[in-house]
């Protein structure tokens, strides 16, 4: 912009309004379409009683240890004991990945604990799933020299990567639920 041109000038006050007007009657028009995750239910109830209704089943290893008692304490952090009306099953699949290795030694330099889990949410008497789908999660860590820091890194990507696939499937399962309604 040269020094001969003139400076923009602001929109007129009426020209602001009018767009203020037109966006606020834009967010009123669709505002109807959207219903509260943890709203109530239209057969009664509420997702957050319908996610404490879930039992989970076990899942081995260390990771799956993790990821269950995460998803248990997502889903009824409450304490109270709820009769299942949903079974939960997951299938993970965990792979460590090693995307950075030091040119001079060879050793690698970081490490990525890749997780994948495949989930299905069906009523406790059987049936179709209510939800299924899969996720995806990456933690990543720092490798060194020293053996036990390493594993210790690793682990705790590891807990990072349950406590966010917990979150993912519950959220995904609460959306499912609530469009069931």
């Amino acid at each position: 912009m040269s020094s001969s041109e003139p400076l923009p000038q602001p929109l007129p006050q009426r020209r602001r309004l009018g767009r203020a007007l037109a966006s606020l009657a834009a967010c009123f028009a669709v505002s109807g379409c959207f219903q509260p995750l943890y709203g109530p239910l239209s057969a009664g109830g509420d997702v957050a009683g319908e996610l404490q209704a879930i039992a989970i089943d076990p899942i081995p290893e260390r990771l799956g240890h993790y990821l269950v008692n995460e998803l248990i304490f997502d889903l009824n952090g409450t304490g109270s004991h709820v009769p299942p009306r949903y079974r939960l099953t997951i299938r993970l699949r965990e792979n460590v990945q090693t995307p950075l290795i030091d040119t001079v030694t060879g050793y690698p330099t970081a490490g990525s604990v890749v997780v994948n889990a495949e989930y299905r949410l069906v009523p406790v008497g059987g049936g179709e799933a209510v939800a299924k789908g899969s996720a995806i999660v990456v933690a990543s860590y720092d490798r060194t020299s020293q053996r036990f820091a390493d594993i210790r890194a690793a682990r705790d990507a590891e807990i990072r990567d349950a406590k966010t696939l917990a979150h993912q499937i519950r959220d995904r399962i609460a959306a499912a639920l609530a469009a069931r309604g």
